[in-house]
C-alpha cells in the first residue's frame, strides 16, 4: 500500500533502535521529515526545538516514559496542540484508557504493520 503525504515533520520516540528505525523508515518512505529521540526527556527537548506536527512514542522508556511525555507535551503552551500516537506493547484496556487520558490521540499496540501506522497518522490529518 502506498502512502504519499505532504512534508510534515514527525518526532519518533522509542528506546529500542530497531523499532525506532522501522517506524522512521515507514515515515521517510511516505515523504515525512523525521526527528528521532531515545526517551521522553530527549523528545520533549526536540519537540520544543523543532516544532513537529506529530509525535509517535513508545511508553516504556528510561528517564521519562511515554505517558509522562504526553502529559508534558499537553501542559506546555508551545506543544499543547501536538498530535500524539502512542505505539506500545502495553495492550491492556486500562493502559489504552490511561494513554488517552494523558493526551494521546491514537493508541496502537505492538506488533504493528506499516499499514496500521500510516492509517493512524492519516486518520488524524497532519
Amino acid at each position: 500500500m502506498e502512502f504519499i503525504q505532504k512534508m510534515s515533520t514527525v518526532l519518533v520516540v522509542d528506546d529500542t533502535p530497531s523499532t525506532r528505525e522501522l517506524i522512521c523508515g515507514y515515515l521517510r518512505k511516505a515523504g515525512y521529515q523525521v526527528i528521532e529521540a531515545n526517551n521522553g526527556k530527549e523528545a520533549m527537548e526536540k519537540a520544543l526545538a523543532h516544532n513537529p506536527d506529530l509525535v509517535i512514542t513508545d511508553v516504556v522508556m528510561p528517564e521519562m516514559n511515554g505517558f509522562e511525555l504526553c502529559r508534558s507535551l499537553k501542559k506546555n503552551p508551545t506543544t499543547q496542540n501536538l498530535r500524539i500516537v502512542v505505539c506500545t506493547s502495553k495492550n491492556q484496556d486500562i493502559d489504552r484508557l490511561w494513554g488517552m487520558k494523558q493526551g494521546a490521540d491514537i493508541y496502537l499496540t505492538k506488533p504493528f504493520t506499516e499499514t496500521e501506522i500510516m492509517e493512524a497518522i492519516q486518520s488524524i490529518n497532519i
